[in-house]
């Protein structure tokens, strides 16, 4: 297993968010980087995925209870190529992990620590439902967790899967965007990306830049 670091960045917030939060960074030990992919509900991009498999590049896509339940056939084509494709926990519902913070970004928080244990035990156990390998590593909606819950979740098995690098501001950039920031990743680090909106161009651009890095002679690694 790789080696991580974890460290929880300050995130200032309105004077009105009642529960502070935290954006915690993940790295990889060089010279590998670690792409990771996000599947909120909604859809699945099959572009970006067989872009993937056709360049053979690595990736660790994080699964939600709600996508998995509306994706049968995206969640097949994933499960035919595991030698390049790892698996993890977004959650059963894809909620803020953050007891009592309301909502940030538009995504609503879990109301208290038991909603937070059932979103993360309930969303790992789907993916290992579904995948058959229960996961251990998990992101909470939006990348942003109050302090109680980063002492909590470890204690459920599962660690706390950061980033380095916001690669499509969920698959909100243009694709142009979305390759010059992916190109200009250095070793060891852990990208984030979406892959449940197929009717947005982030993906484009995405596949893009991970070529450019290919091409430089980066390699690619799994969290685990």
């Amino acid at each position: 297993m790789l080696r991580r670091s974890l460290l929880a960045l300050p995130f200032r917030l309105p004077a009105a968010q009642a529960v502070p939060l935290v954006e915690p960074s993940l790295r990889i030990p060089p010279p590998a980087v670690a792409l990771t992919l996000d599947l909120c509900p909604g859809g699945f991009d099959e572009r970006l995925c067989r872009g993937l498999v056709e360049a053979g590049i690595r990736a660790t896509w994080f699964l939600t209870g709600d996508w998995l339940r509306r994706n049968p056939a995206g969640l097949a084509l994933l499960l035919r190529h595991r030698d390049l494709f790892a698996f993890a926990n977004h959650g059963e519902h894809h909620l803020l992990a953050a007891p009592g913070a309301g909502t940030l970004f538009g995504q609503r928080a879990v109301a208290d620590v038991a909603a937070l244990r059932a979103e993360v035990l309930n969303g790992a156990a789907l993916v290992e439902d579904c995948t058959g390998t229960l996961p251990r590593w998990y992101r909470g909606a939006t990348g942003f967790y109050s302090r109680e819950a980063l002492a909590l979740i470890p204690s459920l098995g599962c660690a706390v899967a950061g980033f380095s690098l916001n690669a499509d501001a969920g698959a909100s950039l243009p694709a142009a965007a979305v390759a010059a920031r992916v190109a200009a990743a250095r070793p060891g680090d852990v990208l984030i990306a979406h892959g449940n909106q197929p009717r947005r161009p982030a993906a484009e651009g995405l596949l893009a830049g991970l070529r450019q890095l290919q091409h430089q002679g980066m390699p690619f690694a799994w969290l685990e």
